[in-house]
């Protein structure tokens, strides 16, 4: 039966942003942390969570984590916003600043939800492309932006799904010369080199907005928890367009707790930056093209077979990688979670018989 009312017009031909779920006893494919949090950290959270009284909506402002991130990044609580992983932090953004008659630039490839949510509020999406090695050039962002004037240009440092970090001498040219604000995702912002972070509060850089999530190195995927650093400004508009107590307790309790852990944080960093090294390694010994990776996974090409055939070679024998290959720039591109010692060595093993 087909519904009573047809979904909007400029949704018809856009498909849901989906991973595969696929049982597998190798999990690879969505870049989530390989480790659980720290062993301290469900005693940590059940201390949190005791003081919350279920029967009462949660705190709308999230006062208390918004206190401790500002704190972890020295800057106001009233330029930290919060919301349910660093996809709803997007969504807000778009609500408050797209829309019809205003525009928004990415840079492709890149992360898929900055035009798929772009999308989803109405708001149209101008495209400049990636030189071959997948780096953002300045030219083309200028010359973007002299055309369309975009609301929102879209930066991803570390870029998903190809790995590599902007220069940062380029954010800071973008954040001087955009017509609008310039949204740095920085969901790998803790595995890269430098952070435009470090522009946050500078004359000129009112427009920064650098958007941060728990689901990585935090290893609190199941949360669903992001933020974003910027102007005042920019926090209260997307306050005022965030659904009523959107952010649930237990989702501010599990993210506090989290952030008593910031040592061990960077200890995950250090040794999954290390094991992508190392699998960046063997992988340069096979049949196959990389791309360097400033994040916790790594872009690869087949180049004896088609990416179809290898992903579907490795989930025959339980390893599940991200297929990327369905997107016009990353033709047979397969994309590789960075997972424990064990498991890459299991995905190296289960490839080399692939290529076979």
């Amino acid at each position: 039966m087909s519904p009573l009312v047809p979904k909007r017009d400029d949704l018809a031909s856009l498909d849901g942003y989906h991973s595969p779920q696929v049982a597998a006893e190798v999990r690879l494919n969505t870049n989530e942390s390989p480790l659980p949090p720290p062993a301290a950290w469900p005693e940590a959270f059940a201390s949190e969570i005791a003081r919350v009284e279920a029967n009462r909506y949660p705190d709308r402002g999230a006062v208390a984590l918004r206190s401790a991130l500002a704190e972890l990044h020295g800057v106001d609580p009233a330029e930290v916003f919060c919301a349910n992983g660093s996809n709803e932090v997007l969504q807000c953004l778009l609500l408050a600043f797209g829309g019809a008659g205003r525009v928004v630039a990415t840079f492709e490839p890149t992360y898929a939800l900055h035009a798929f949510i772009a999308r989803l509020t109405g708001t149209p999406v101008v495209s400049g492309s990636r030189n071959e090695r997948f780096e953002v050039e300045l030219d083309v962002v200028r010359a973007l932006m002299a055309e369309h004037r975009p609301v929102i240009t879209f930066l991803c440092s570390p870029n998903n799904p190809t790995g590599n970090a902007d220069p940062i001498e380029l954010t800071e040219h973008v954040i001087a010369e955009a017509p609008g604000l310039v949204v740095v995702d920085e969901a790998y912002g803790q595995f890269a080199p430098a952070s435009a972070t470090r522009f946050r509060g500078r004359p000129g850089a009112e427009g920064l907005v650098v958007v941060r999530t728990f689901s990585k190195t935090w290893a609190l995927a199941a949360a669903r928890l992001g933020y974003l650093l910027a102007d005042p400004a920019v926090v209260e508009a997307c306050d005022s367009v965030a659904l009523p107590y959107h952010l649930s307790a237990y989702t501010q309790a599990a993210g506090l707790a989290a952030l008593e852990f910031q040592a061990e944080m960077e200890e995950r960093v250090a040794l999954v930056s290390e094991e992508r090294g190392r699998v960046a390694t063997a992988l340069g010994e096979l049949d196959i093209e990389t791309w360097p990776s400033d994040a916790n996974f790594i872009l690869f090409r087949p180049l004896t077979h088609p990416a179809a055939v290898v992903w579907q070679g490795l989930v025959d024998r339980s390893i599940l990688i991200r297929d990327v290959s369905g997107r016009p720039e990353l033709a047979d591109c397969l994309r590789v979670t960075i997972g424990t010692a064990a498991e890459n060595d299991r995905f190296l093993c289960a490839l080399e018989e692939c290529l076979r």
